[in-house]
């Protein structure tokens, strides 16, 4: 399981927030007072001609990256937002469309519909907040499949609707296959080592401006750090569509009648 990922479960947000803000703000001031110590303001401000085109030059640079990387992350969610609305519309679809069946037939397809739906509402939205998938779930979906590969359509308009019906059973199970691997897919390690250690960059940066009042410079020191970690901590929060509190509902299946 992905650090990022263990630290949401782990972690409500209400903890998670301030403690990943709080770090930031905390090292960033500390490494602030350090320089100040070792290093006068007055030594410093002689290179402000030199450090602040290069602030400004490693501040753009990172901020079109990490802009780069919350749209992509947002984006990954709303994706994944999507695919569960039409995961369920594929199961009420396989469900309506059971009806010119025969009657033995049609209540089978109900019931492990209605089974799926309650098991992937309580039992498989708790497995995925690990990026794990529910046995029970995968169990009824091959009962599914079983049940339709068994059944001989005996008329024009039933071999019809099983064709159909066939078509949007692999759309549901492919949506559903792209439902796990969303839960336990984030963003690759390398990028959150370019996210940290840009943001590592950006701050330090400020250190080698020699302000004369140094509680100033804390404070902007302060807002700078506070606001790059707060928006880590949105990646961080986006990057599992179905873990910790800003996750995707199971609402779309709840609010479908299967009966």
């Amino acid at each position: 399981m992905p650090f990022t990922q263990r630290l949401l479960i782990i972690f409500p947000p209400y903890i998670l927030g301030p403690l990943v803000v709080g770090t930031f703000v905390f090292l960033s001031v500390a490494g602030l007072l350090v320089v100040r110590h070792f290093v006068p303001h007055s030594r410093l401000k002689i290179q402000h001609d030199v450090a602040d085109p290069i602030l400004g030059a490693v501040g753009a640079v990172y901020a079109v990256f990490i802009a780069f990387v919350v749209v992509t992350v947002w984006q990954s969610f709303d994706k994944s937002s999507s695919n569960v609305e039409m995961e369920a519309n594929y199961m009420a679809d396989v469900y309506r469309d059971a009806e010119p069946f025969s009657q033995d037939f049609r209540q089978k397809v109900g019931d492990l519909l209605r089974e799926y739906r309650q098991t992937v509402v309580e039992d498989e939205w708790q497995t995925m907040q690990t990026g794990k998938m529910s046995p029970k779930v995968e169990n009824i979906m091959r009962q599914i499949w079983t049940l339709y590969s068994n059944y001989q359509p005996k008329t024009p308009t039933e071999q019809s609707f099983f064709d159909e019906s066939v078509r949007k059973l692999n759309s549901f199970r492919e949506l559903r296959r792209q439902r796990l691997m969303d839960s336990k897919s984030g963003i690759e390690p390398l990028l959150w080592f370019v996210l940290i250690g840009g943001a590592i960059a950006t701050i330090s940066f400020t250190f080698l401006f020699g302000a004369e009042n140094v509680k100033a410079q804390i404070v902007m020191v302060v807002i700078l750090s506070a606001l790059i970690a707060l928006i880590l901590f949105t990646i961080m929060e986006l990057d599992f569509p179905f873990t910790g509190a800003i996750a995707i509902s199971p609402g779309p299946f709840k609010e479908m009648l299967l009966d």
